[in-house]
């Protein structure tokens, strides 16, 4: 009776009183305490004011239901394709819109509506993967932002793909510790293809040098990244780096002289198709005949296997503590294997640059060091 009143006298109110009866009535409804009867009258009336001209009505019903479980589906899935003001109250509260309905507002909506949906306080595993595929670079710059979204390791991967370049998405995703190695190897190269493309940087140095330099300090940056991936991570980072034919005997070589030996067991494992316990094993003790063996299965040429076995046998060494050494040593002592600073040839050349590189690091580190006492 009350309702039938209600449709009655809304046929003249002004918007403001009804706006106030709309909201009245859909938080009484959402309270679950009407009789049945009295839910399925309010269920229609509720219903009919979706059709009411001003939106101050419908944003005043948003407000009362968006966060109810309780709330009549077919009003929150029209509340939720009306405008803007009053979609974005549903779109970014209602438990009531399952995966299906937010992935079509996704698909069909605007950027803002994107933007409601990423930053939903639960965010599924396919809704994000949808959103990484489909949404607008701010929407998945929100995304990531937003620690109640469930991301596969596919989805950060599609949108490092898709927008590694912009370089407020490269900083959104870089400081995601939920972000896997190979998509932040990705990063590293996209920003060195841009730094690489800069007119600045082309006009400073010319193309070829600058081509050159940010070749050199992407490797560096890929090696210094492997210190900060999991070791569970190693293979999926391995497998990038080859599908981009950025596993090369040169990083390889790189690598060792660093002393990622944990790395390069995989690399070899994933090059030789032999087993991570056999590699493992090879590494820690295996003879010099069985390493050669392992290192063609690899695809390793001949011409630098006597550098790693060189390097790996020191390395043995400082893990059973029986020989403190570093990068600079170690690849001093590489470099000897091929003749010493009188080498020729690209070995030779390669070890040259990655022992002068060592050199630098360690007297840039001993001068901060006397800075800061």
């Amino acid at each position: 009776m009350v309702v039938s009143h209600f449709l009655k006298w809304v046929n003249t109110a002004k918007v403001t009183e009804r706006a106030a009866a709309a909201g009245a009535l859909s938080r009484a409804y959402a309270q679950h305490e009407m009789p049945f009867e009295d839910r399925c009258a309010a269920e229609a009336a509720m219903t009919l004011l979706l059709d009411d001209p001003s939106s101050k009505v419908r944003k005043a019903m948003a407000e009362a239901l968006a966060l109810s479980r309780h709330a009549p589906p077919q009003v929150i899935a029209a509340l939720a394709a009306d405008q803007p003001e009053v979609a974005a109250l549903v779109l970014a509260r209602s438990p009531l819109l399952t995966d299906a309905d937010l992935i079509e507002r996704v698909a069909n909506g605007a950027k803002a509506t994107q933007l409601l949906v990423a930053d939903r306080a639960a965010v599924s595993m396919e809704l994000s993967a949808v959103i990484a595929e489909i949404g607008e670079a701010d929407a998945c710059k929100v995304l990531v932002a937003n620690a109640g979204a469930d991301i596969a390791p596919l989805s950060f991967r599609r949108m490092a793909e898709r927008f590694g370049h912009l370089g407020s998405m490269r900083e959104a995703l870089i400081a995601d510790p939920r972000l896997p190695a190979d998509c932040r190897h990705m990063l590293l190269m996209k920003l060195g293809e841009v730094l690489q493309g800069s007119p600045l940087v082309v006009a400073l140095m010319g193309a070829t040098r600058a081509e050159r330099i940010m070749k050199d300090a992407c490797v560096k940056a890929s090696l210094t990244l492997i210190d900060s991936t999991r070791v569970e991570e190693y293979p999926a980072l391995v497998t990038h780096l080859r599908v981009r034919g950025d596993l090369t005997a040169s990083f390889v070589i790189r690598a060792v002289a660093h002393g990622k030996v944990d790395f390069f067991g995989e690399a070899l494992v994933g090059l030789s198709g032999q087993s991570e316990e056999r590699i493992r094993s090879l590494l820690a003790a295996g003879s010099d005949v069985a390493l050669t063996a392992a290192f063609r299965k690899a695809g390793l040429s001949d011409v630098v296997h006597a550098v790693l076995i060189r390097a790996l046998k020191v390395w043995r060494e400082v893990a059973n503590g029986k020989r403190v050494a570093g990068a600079q040593e170690v690849s001093w002592l590489m470099l000897k294997e091929v003749g010493g600073h009188e080498a020729q040839g690209d070995l030779a050349a390669l070890l040259k640059s990655i022992h002068l590189d060592a050199l630098r690091e360690n007297a840039r580190e001993h001068a901060l060091a006397i800075a800061a006492a």
